[in-house]
């Protein structure tokens, strides 16, 4: 695919005035308008009957806050500090494959929107435009870079020198991903994405093991992240081998079907860890709110998938600055009216469990959005 110049973005990713998305769900609202149907189900979409999807939502909704009153939160303060950086909110733009789908710079404006804002970027490795030149698009920005087996060691002790050489924060091996799920989403379609069409020796993620992880542990200095981390068993085993992040993850709901929503899981990983490593989750979270519960409940990190989708196939870089400028404000005022003035006063404490209200799907964090063809 040709490339433009980030210089001269298409009229479609030209910068947004704040003015035209004021709330999350228009930006959701204007993603559905540019995108065509199979790249708008690869957003949206599962694995088979998309339970999993639906449990993060549901998770998450299950959730109620415990709010205490009459404390000063005149002066609030979203930020905190990891990798070495103090970041204006606990996210990190999660790893995506083919973002170019969504925007002709692919990842590159991502990246650049996670530096303009003051938040962490991960970057997949079947994503366009690749380790060295996203490092040069945003030299500055706190990167970190995940990566799917797809070689022997060789091919594995490549990409963790190449992301070392290139200044990325942290490095992240994807370990839910052994066996293609069905998207029947777009099996129905008989549609396959550009990931999957590009794709190719998918034995090796099929074999990796414990074995990997320590030998990335022994041979380099960079922090190493697991995302794809389910039980508190894996938790233990990836602690014993010196992992520095534990990414809380079931791919979004699209990988194992019938698995555990994030949130359910975050507390026994939590208990596991024993601040012996960090914690990062991902998996439908969408809302400030959502935030706030992920680090009231133990999570370092959040990663933010979809919405990052959204934003981008919406207004490029502006839109994803504008996802974050959103963000940022339910987060304070969710926090303020808790009762805190910063992360670092949450705990477990602050929440509890209550039913959810809302028929769980991967836009039911929206109520006020009208998207008639959710449903395939």
């Amino acid at each position: 695919m040709q490339q433009k110049s980030p210089e001269q973005p298409t009229a479609l990713h030209q910068r947004a005035p704040t003015t035209e998305f004021l709330n999350l769900h228009e930006i959701i609202a204007k993603a559905r308008q540019n995108l065509n149907q199979n790249d708008w189900d690869y957003i949206v979409g599962g694995a088979e009957s998309e339970t999993t999807l639906r449990r993060n939502r549901m998770a998450l909704d299950s959730i109620a806050f415990r709010p205490r009153v009459l404390r000063d939160v005149s002066k609030i303060d979203a930020s905190v500090n990891q990798l070495g950086r103090k970041l204006r909110l606990p996210i990190v733009l999660a790893p995506v494959g083919a973002l170019e789908s969504f925007h002709p710079d692919g990842a590159a404006p991502v990246v650049r929107a996670a530096r303009e804002f003051g938040v962490a970027h991960m970057l997949s490795s079947v994503c366009e435009p690749g380790l060295e030149k996203i490092a040069e698009a945003a030299p500055d920005a706190t990167r970190m870079f995940q990566l799917y087996v797809r070689g022997d060691e060789t091919f594995v002790d490549d990409y963790v020198s190449r992301a070392v050489a290139g200044g990325y924060a942290a490095f992240c091996l994807t370990v839910d991903t052994a066996i293609y799920s069905r998207r029947e989403r777009d099996i129905a379609k008989r549609f396959t994405t550009a990931g999957r069409r590009r794709a190719s020796g998918h034995e090796f993620q099929a074999a990796l093991d414990w074995r990997t992880v320590k030998r990335i542990k022994d041979r380099f200095k960079i922090p190493l992240a697991l995302k794809g981390i389910a039980t508190a068993e894996d938790a233990k085993v990836a602690i014993e081998h010196g992992v520095d992040w534990i990414n809380v993850s079931n791919h979004g709901g699209r990988q194992l079907d019938h698995g555990r929503g994030s949130m359910d899981v975050l507390p026994e990983i939590v208990d596991a860890a024993a601040g012996r490593a960090k914690i990062l989750i991902d998996g439908s979270f969408c809302r400030g709110s959502d935030i706030v519960k992920a680090i009231a409940g133990g999570a370092d990190f959040v990663g933010l998938g979809r919405m990052q989708c959204y934003a981008l196939a919406a207004a490029g870089q502006a839109g994803i600055v504008r996802l974050l400028e959103l963000l940022e404000d339910e987060v304070k005022q969710c926090l303020g009216l808790l009762g805190v003035r910063t992360f670092a006063e949450l705990d477990r404490s602050y929440l509890c469990q209550a039913g959810p209200v809302t028929s769980p799907h991967a836009l039911s964090a929206f109520p006020l959005l009208k998207i008639e063809d959710y449903s395939y």
